[in-house]
């Protein structure tokens, strides 16, 4: 027994041995002895490789054995170099020699007949066959991501910012790093996923974020791409199908590397500012393939936001037979923002490549992100052996800091201490943000909102108070209850108005939970909201226009809603009410008297005087049943240790709505079916155009025996200065209650937003970045003439002006203007 377990130690050591890895590092210099930054260095015929760092040092771990490796950067020659590895670490400096391309005779270059023309045409002809090459791969990614600050304002750097931010006497420092590690799938044309080993961040969030692999799948063989963040419209690829509409290109010369005859292109947009990318390509000569790319984007394009300059450096090599992917991808940007100049970079790595690799049934299930949850608990040891770019010492020592500051500030006594301090009560914060305080050990909140939003006025109640509390209970396995008690009175109309709503949610993944509401409130006949608390009290009182009608509810309902599969959420509830019809008891005239009156609390008599008391319902009560199917085609989502994140779809959404009003159980009155269909889809992407949105919604009373007012279906109108376009689906113009409907209806909207398309080829508006909207509106229904409205925009981040104008039937009903800043 002895004997074998001896052979059986002896044996695990030998493997053990067998399998150690030793480190291969050195630094990458030029012919000038400069160092050469993030130089691709891979093993040739393998799939496995890293990229040197800022400071031109690459890393290593190799088995023992022989390795040819491969240096690689645009502008040098390719280097190989064999390298033999034995029992111990090497070191190995290389120097790369300026990459010598043979030139045209530049005197007699002729945009029409130069080579590059040629060559292109090649590698248009080829683009469909080499972006089928493969059905399927999978890989491992490695991202790195820094930004740093490079220059400040000398009047804001105090010597607590400095030190606070690690900077310099020049205020330059590093304010963010990331890192992740991720295995990545992908199956032609559009489906991938990705799962994150490990991630790792230090500092404030970055201008601009690419911390994931999909991220970086920047294809350049497809004819649009879109870069997330720095504009809504895409970019025209320099190797698009219709690429020759939009670009010249130029041969500066070629030359010959591993055999390979390499073709340096010119990247020559037609247009100063167009949606298109400057830089080079280089070729592979009878392949017609992409060798490597380095393209730039600038401010002289159209409308990109955030950053100043953005260049993309792609670098391919062969993984399979004819198959080229990607072996690294880097961003490089810069910018400034009110005096600050910063700069920063995203580095993809991309090792162990295997194509057309099966995936097991329902892989591809709509989760294009998983994150595991012990990725971003991985110890500083772990990141040392697993990190293929070494840290620069700036970089080991930003991370060594705030490494320290982290492990502070996550301490206990530093979080209850900060605890404390937050959950401090401050009259001058409660009346502009509201309250909240926490208890982290039992995760349990507390929170009121912000005074001003809890006193009101309207015509109905006259002044009032409005105030909910909310607590919260969370649990470490994503689920939480909560429950919010409101008290809410009218001080003319005397009416106490308490109520309680509750939510627990059991399935955070599938959006399970249960819910329900009791009590009594004053509430809005229009049930899909016109104006909320805060905004008609000051149209109310600044303006005198009480455009929002109440009536009294004491109700119990209860609701239950789920994912029952991925893209279908089933919504279900029951409420039991008693209604009653409301007069306004306030007419305050507090700053135009004179010139306005208040109207009557019946929308059917918009221009009664305001003590108008005229019969709009009877008290009833009413029990109804309602039940919606939510579809979401290609419906994509993240999914992190703290929770699922659903993705906007490709697809449009599709909506089925049934409501039923139950007569003659528990003394209901109500008697009524309807049902609706919703089809709808935000921010559709149009290329170079921006992007369109739209919402169609059709639906009828299959049974109207007994309904009232606020059994309606009613629309989302728009009365007054402002409004909120952030829901496609609203009207400019319609008035809150006047088409709302009993009876068949059908309504259409759609919008598109250019995006600076036309803008931007206007010199004095380009560098506002104003982006165009139109837009139109239309709702037909039984009982009203056909209505509809058109409108033009302008929009700047948060700010929106609108013009348009709308029509009843033939004739011209309301037009204007319509603002939104952000504030709802």
């Amino acid at each position: 027994m002895i004997r074998y377990l001896l052979i059986l130690l002896l044996s695990t050591v030998g493997m053990a041995a067998t399998a150690q890895q030793y480190m291969l590092t050195g630094y990458i210099t030029g012919s000038k002895g400069e160092r050469v930054s993030f130089t691709s260095v891979y093993i040739r015929n393998s799939t496995y490789g890293t990229t040197a760092n800022e400071q031109g040092r690459y890393q290593f771990k190799l088995e023992p054995g022989n390795y040819n490796i491969v240096y690689r950067y645009v502008g040098y020659r390719e280097k190989m170099v064999p390298v033999t590895i034995t029992n111990h670490d090497e070191t190995l400096n290389v120097q790369l020699e300026d990459e010598i391309f043979s030139r045209e005779d530049t005197a007699a270059y002729n945009r029409k007949t130069d080579r590059g023309m040629a060559i292109m045409r090649q590698v248009l002809a080829n683009r469909e066959r080499h972006m089928n090459e493969f059905k399927t791969y999978t890989c491992q990614v490695y991202i790195k991501g820094e930004q740093r600050l490079t220059k400040a304002p000398k009047s804001l750097m105090s010597s607590p910012v400095i030190k606070q931010l690690d900077l310099d006497s020049a205020g330059r420092g590093i304010l963010y790093q990331s890192e992740s590690i991720s295995e990545f799938n992908l199956q032609r044309p559009d489906k991938f996923k990705e799962i994150t080993i490990a991630s790792k961040n230090t500092g404030g969030s970055p201008a601009f974020s690419y911390n994931k692999a999909s991220d970086l799948q920047l294809n350049i063989y497809q004819n649009i791409f879109y870069i997330e963040g720095l504009r809504s419209r895409g970019f025209v690829s320099p190797v698009a199908d219709n690429a020759f509409k939009y670009y010249r290109y130029r041969l500066t010369g070629t030359t010959v590397s591993n055999n390979r005859t390499i073709h340096k292109i010119a990247i020559l947009p037609k247009a100063k500012h167009s949606s298109t990318f400057r830089g080079y390509l280089y070729i592979v000569d009878g392949d017609w393939r992409i060798y490597s790319a380095d393209i730039y984007l600038t401010q002289e394009n159209d409308n990109i936001n955030l950053i100043d300059t953005l260049s993309i450096s792609q670098q391919y090599i062969p993984v399979k037979d004819s198959v080229w992917l990607p072996a690294s991808i880097q961003y490089n940007y810069q910018g400034a923002v009110l005096g600050f100049k910063f700069a920063g970079y995203y580095l993809g790595i991309y090792n162990n490549y295997k194509i057309d690799q099966t995936f097991p049934d329902g892989f591809f299930n709509g989760e294009v992100l998983k994150v595991d949850t012990a990725a971003n608990s991985k110890s500083s040891a772990y990141w040392n052996e697993v990190r293929p770019v070494p840290l620069t010492p700036q970089e080991f020592r930003d991370y060594r800091k705030k490494d320290s500051i982290f492990t502070l500030q996550h301490s206990d006594p530093y979080l209850d201490s900060l605890q404390r301090a937050n959950n401090k009560f401050s009259p001058l914060s409660y009346t502009i943000f509201g309250y909240e305080a926490k208890n982290r050990r039992t995760k349990e909140s507390f929170s009121l909102p912000p005074l001003y939003r809890s006193v009101f006025y309207n015509t109905v109640e006259g002044w009032g108070i409005d105030l909910p509390v909310t607590y919260t209970k969370k649990f470490d396995n994503l689920k939480y209850y909560s429950i919010t008690p409101s008290f809410h009175y009218g001080f003319s109309s005397k009416l106490v108005s308490p109520s309680v709503h509750a939510e627990y949610l059991f399935d955070p993944l599938k959006r399970g939970r249960i819910f329900t509401n009791f009590g009594a409130e004053v509430m809005d006949l229009n049930n899909v909201g016109t104006r909320s608390l805060w905004f008609n009290t000051l149209s109310s009182l600044l303006y005198e226009n009480n455009y929002v009608k109440y009536y009294r509810n004491q109700y119990a309902n209860f609701g239950y809603e789920r994912e029952l599969a991925n893209g279908i959420l089933w919504t279900s509830s029951l409420e039991y009410s008693k209604r009653r019809q409301l007069y306004n008891t306030s007419f305050q005239h507090i700053f135009n008297s004179n010139a306005k009156e208040y109207t009557s609390n019946n929308p059917l008599a918009p221009d009664a005087p305001a003590d108008d008391r005229s019969f709009l319902f009877p008290e009833h009560n009413a029990l109804t049943f309602k039940t919606a199917l939510e579809f979401t085609f290609g419906q994509r989502y993240l999914t992190r240790p703290d929770g699922r994140t659903i993705m906007p779809s490709r697809y449009p959404k599709v909506v089925l709505n049934y409501r039923k009003g139950i007569n003659n159980v528990f003394g209901s009155d109500v008697n009524y079916d309807f049902v609706s269909l919703d089809i709808s889809q935000d921010h559709i992407q149009m290329g170079l155009t921006g992007y369109s949105s739209f919402k169609i919604s059709a639906g009828d009373f299959l049974n109207r025996k007994t309904l009232y007012f606020m059994d309606y279906n009613h629309f989302l109108g728009n009365q007054g200065l402002t409004f909120d376009p952030t829901y496609i689906g609203s009207f400019h113009f319609l008035p809150f209650y006047q088409f709302s409907s009993n009876d068949a209806y059908l309504e259409a909207h759609y919008q598109h937003n250019f995006a600076g398309a036309f803008f931007s080829r206007i010199p004095f508006l380009r560098k506002l970045k104003i982006e165009e909207i139109i837009g139109a509106n239309y709702l037909t229904e039984k009982n009203n003439p056909n209505y509809s409205e058109f409108y033009v925009g302008i929009q700047r981040l948060f700010f929106r002006v609108d013009y348009g104008i709308s029509f009843a039937g033939d004739k011209k009903y309301i037009q204007g203007f319509r603002i939104f800043y952000g504030i709802r």
